[in-house]
Formats: structure tokens, sequence, C-alpha cells
């Protein structure tokens, strides 16, 4: 069984920043594919940043440039340090790993940027 776990959503104002941490326990490899989404109210599920098994990295552009995606393959942990934040960066944001043919969420943490 996989589990994701999300932490570090929250309150900032615009201009701020914000670093999402997600932890995967179970049965995996660190080098698994992982990847952090985000869903604004309204609007559909999109990919914000993802790191492959090699440890290439991906981006949406509307946050390149602004978001770093990370990853600590000893913790299975891997990391969205988010800066210059803006209001329309406001989502529920999470995290999943790609374990052979299955895709593991988790369950979101909630980002809000008042201007």
């Amino acid at each position: 069984q996989v589990q994701l776990v999300e932490s570090g959503g929250g309150l900032v104002q615009a201009g701020g920043s914000l670093r999402l941490s997600c932890a995967a326990t179970g049965n995996i490899f660190s080098t698994y594919p992982m990847g952090w989404y985000r869903q604004a109210p309204g609007k559909q599920r999109e990919l914000v940043a993802s790191v492959t098994s090699g440890g290439f990295t991906n981006y949406a552009d509307a946050v390149k440039g602004r978001f770093t995606i990370s990853r600590d393959r000893a913790k299975n942990t891997v990391y969205l340090q988010m800066s210059s934040l803006k209001p329309e960066d406001t989502a529920v944001y999470s995290c999943n790993i790609l374990k052979g043919t299955s895709l593991y969420w988790g369950q979101g943490t909630q980002v809000t940027v008042s201007s």
C-alpha cells in the first residue's frame, strides 16, 4: 500500500513563499516519478511540476522561474518550493507517485494567496 501525505499549505500574501512537502510511504522506491498538481475552484486539475526517476524536472509555463520541485530520496519526500506567489496560484495542491502502471495521490493541501 502506497500513501502520500502533503503538508505545508496555508494562507500567504502575494509575493510570498511557501514550501510544500509530500511524504511517500509503503512499498516504493525513492526514484519513482512524482509530481505536483493543483486544482482551483471551477477549474480542471493541472500539472504544476514533476520529477522523473532520473531526476529530470518539468514545470508548467505559469510557474517556471517561481517554483522549484526537488526530492529527498532518503526521506521519500518531494518538495515544491513556491516563491513570488500570485493570487492565481490559489488552489488545492496534490502530489502523486507513479509505481509501475499505478498512480497514487495524496489528499491535497490548500494554498491561498491573498492580493
